[in-house]
């Protein structure tokens, strides 16, 4: 039977529908806005993992289908195949808020696929398949403690808009992602046109609005579908020696909790650990070391969080708004465009920029619709910047999300192409961590694109926030060590300029988190952007004044758009010779913007003069720089511009009389001549200055032809110049 809720949200209504579709999965919910829709399963597994694990084993994997818009995949492979960027970043959306919620005892693997089977290219299918998604598992018999509703929020000329669509954002100036429950906001993500703190606070309360009603009709929903909740198995019972091991070791585990450097307060604390375990032997068991390991963790917890609350003093002995040691270079690399190492206290970023053509944009086939990408960041986070070992593959969906947040950071600041015509790619190689690679990632990739001469209208900055708090006493800390993101109760990361937001990104591991919380954390981000950005600019303020002498030469010009095919030519036969003649690589966009990119100026020049003449009407009275391209007994043809010829008769050749052309130019050779008319039938006739001058009243203009006539003196001569007989019969 089927099951239908909706709710109306702005001009649109979203249904969400099950038992219609999918019924072999522990949930299935079809969801529709508009002519949007996804199918969203929920499934686990009959049995929990044979291995003790901590952690939930959750996957989600959200699908666009290309039939949803109508489309056939392109490329070779005509099916979807491995997840494109934006499929792993809606997945990463819909994971980050259902993941808490999840009991860790349950312990079986856990699948939601969302996946989209019709778009409209109004209303955005990501919002859709997270409520879907969470409505899937909400009517599930998976244990959950949601559900979750999603909203996207735009602020566009001074209005707050929920759901807005594919035009309205990209018109907004701000574009969040914002995820919770009915008790409070779970994820924020999203980026800015450098906006203020209050708008984002705003847009965040009024999202929450409308995810109370999306909470409200998934639990209408499973109260008419929902299927009774598993019970998960209950958390292991404490150790038996649990307060003697406390009492042993809690002073101790103090002293090593607070030990200056990462890799040595790690080893302390695990040296202890191993010292505990050998002194307690006796007293545990061989099923019991995880918990015993549990154990060490939830007190290493409590003495972090307690110094915090109590004392404002974190693992590093920083007080709650310090910020860690800053170190900025640049001009690292000899053979790269631009180059920078941005340093902070153990995270350190090397970022590299890379200037390219218009021929080196990335191509998105999408269902959204085929676009071309001029800015790229790659961030990458090899296993030696913690210190492990670690195959190298692929980057992950971690890398890919955290490459995402930083592209999206540094794009607001970056020059129209109209005035920067480059493909610019960005790769940051995480060269150490502890705590926020990818805001050290937007600082090195400020420095970095300066070095390169990029034109970014402001420097970006990024911070990572955190947050403690226990009861009604909060603490929130900027510039959070990895150890601080693991055991708070938030991460807030927030990039911007000494102006407003660019980007941010909110996990929320708790309830309860209030506006307060949010304001100050934002406040508090400000001040640590403001002061980072000031030690970024002691190294540099402005961009080099020229790009590297690497990067390719550029070249911009606006030509007629009814021109574009005589530049090109016929199957491209014009272009080619250009590029062939400059070395250079030519791209021409259909408003008729040409970009010239060559290794050298010279080359890129002549693309340039070739192009800009091909394109210019002949002017009548100015002096030209010709070539002779044919020779005739009456005079000879001259090549004013690419493509436009005119005639120089054998009378207006030089000052003094001319028998034949001959005696005075040959084919190939460049002469001055002045453009002294264009006749009825646009053919230009042209003259030597000498001639001219000897000559002011010029030749006669050429005679009109006359039809044949008995006379034949108009009759077509043979190749030796006699009259061709009259034909006969």
């Amino acid at each position: 039977m089927t099951q239908r809720v909706s709710l109306k949200i702005g001009d649109e209504e979203l249904i969400l529908e099950t038992g219609r579709m999918a019924k072999q999965a522990n949930g299935a919910v079809f969801a529709r806005i508009g002519g949007s829709a996804v199918i969203a399963t929920a499934c686990c597994a009959e049995q929990p993992r044979a291995e003790d694990i901590d952690f939930v084993p959750l996957s989600v994997d959200y699908i666009e289908k290309y039939y949803a818009a109508g489309k056939i995949p392109g490329g070779f492979i005509k099916r979807e195949g491995r997840p494109k960027d934006k499929e792993i970043l809606v997945s990463r959306f819909i994971d980050r808020p259902l993941r808490p919620l999840f009991s860790k005892t349950f312990k079986r693997e856990i699948q939601v696929v969302p996946i989209v089977i019709a778009t409209d290219l109004v209303n955005q299918p990501d919002i859709i398949a997270m409520n879907a998604a969470s409505a899937a598992v909400t009517i599930s018999d998976i244990p959950f403690a949601g559900p979750v509703g999603a909203v996207r929020v735009a602020y566009l000329d001074g209005d707050y808009l929920i759901n807005p669509s594919f035009d309205q954002v990209k018109a907004s100036q701000l574009d969040l992602v914002i995820a919770g429950t009915e008790r409070g906001i779970m994820m924020v993500e999203g980026g800015a046109r450098q906006v203020s703190e209050s708008v984002v606070i705003e847009a965040i309360s009024r999202a929450h609005g409308t995810i109370r009603e999306l909470c409200r009709i998934q639990n209408e929903l499973r109260e008419m579908a929902g299927k009774p909740k598993i019970v998960p198995p209950p958390a292991p019972a404490p150790l038996a020696c649990e307060a003697d091991v406390r009492r042993a070791v809690m002073a101790k585990l103090q002293e090593a909790c607070f030990v200056k450097g990462k890799q040595v307060r790690g080893t302390a604390i695990k040296a202890l650990r191993e010292q505990t375990r050998l002194s307690f032997a006796g007293q545990l068991p061989e099923s019991d070391a995880k918990t015993f390991n549990h154990l060490f963790e939830d007190m290493e917890q409590e003495i972090l969080r307690k110094s915090i609350i109590e004392r404002k003093v974190r693992t590093d002995g920083r007080g709650p708004e310090d910020i860690r040691d800053i170190a900025c270079e640049i001009d690292l690399l000899p053979r790269t465009h631009g180059s920078a190492l941005f340093t902070r206290g153990e995270t350190q970023a090397l970022v590299v920029t890379t200037l390219g053509t218009a021929l080196d944009e990335q191509i998105l086939d999408n269902i959204d619709g085929d676009t071309r990408k001029g800015f790229m960041l790659n961030y990458n986070f090899p296993p030696f910047s913690v210190g492990e070992t670690g195959r190298l593959n692929a980057p992950g969906r971690r890398e890919i999300g955290h490459g995402h947040l930083a592209e999206r950071a540094l794009d607001k600041v970056l020059p129209a192409k109209e005035s920067f015509p480059y493909t610019i790619r960005l790769v940051s190689e995480i060269l150490e961590s502890n705590g926020s690679s990818s805001m050290a990632t937007v600082c090195g990739g400020t420095l970095s694109l300066l070095n390169a001469g990029v034109p970014l209208s402001k420097s970006v900055a990024g911070i990572a926030m955190g947050l403690v708090k226990e009861n009604d006493r909060f603490v929130v800390l900027s510039d959070i060590l990895g150890e601080e993101d693991h055991l708070g109760d938030m991460d807030f990361k927030v990039a911007g300029t000494d102006t407003g937001i660019t980007a941010l990104q909110m996990d929320i591991k708790i309830q309860g988190v209030t506006p307060e919380i949010m304001t100050q954390a934002l406040e508090q981000a400000r001040r640590g952007r403001l002061h980072i950005l000031s030690v970024m600019n002691e190294t540099i303020r402005e961009p080099r004044s020229e790009v590297s002498s690497l990067a390719p030469k550029v070249i911009s010009l606006k030509v007629p758009v009814d021109k574009i095919g005589l530049i090109i030519g016929p199957g491209g036969k014009n272009i080619k010779a250009i590029s062939e003649k400059s070395n250079s690589k030519i791209n021409i966009d259909d408003d008729g913007t040409v970009t010239i990119y060559c290794a050298n100026k010279e080359g890129a020049e002549i693309a340039q003069g070739i192009i800009a003449g091909m394109v210019e009407e002949p002017e009548v009275g100015r002096v030209y720089k010709g070539t002779v391209k044919r020779i005739m007994d009456f005079g000879a043809f001259v090549e004013i511009l690419p493509g436009k010829e005119g005639l120089v008769h054998v009378s207006m050749l030089s000052a003094e009389h001319v028998e034949s052309p001959y005696d005075v130019v040959k084919e190939g050779q460049e002469i001055d001549v002045k453009l002294t008319d264009v006749d009825r039938m646009g053919r230009l006739n042209l003259a030597t200055p000498a001639a001219l001058e000897a000559k002011p009243e010029g030749r006669p203009p050429r005679p009109e032809r006359r039809p044949y006539g008995r006379e034949g003196s108009d009759r077509p001569r043979g190749r030796d110049g006699d009259r061709r007989p009259p034909r006969r019969g």
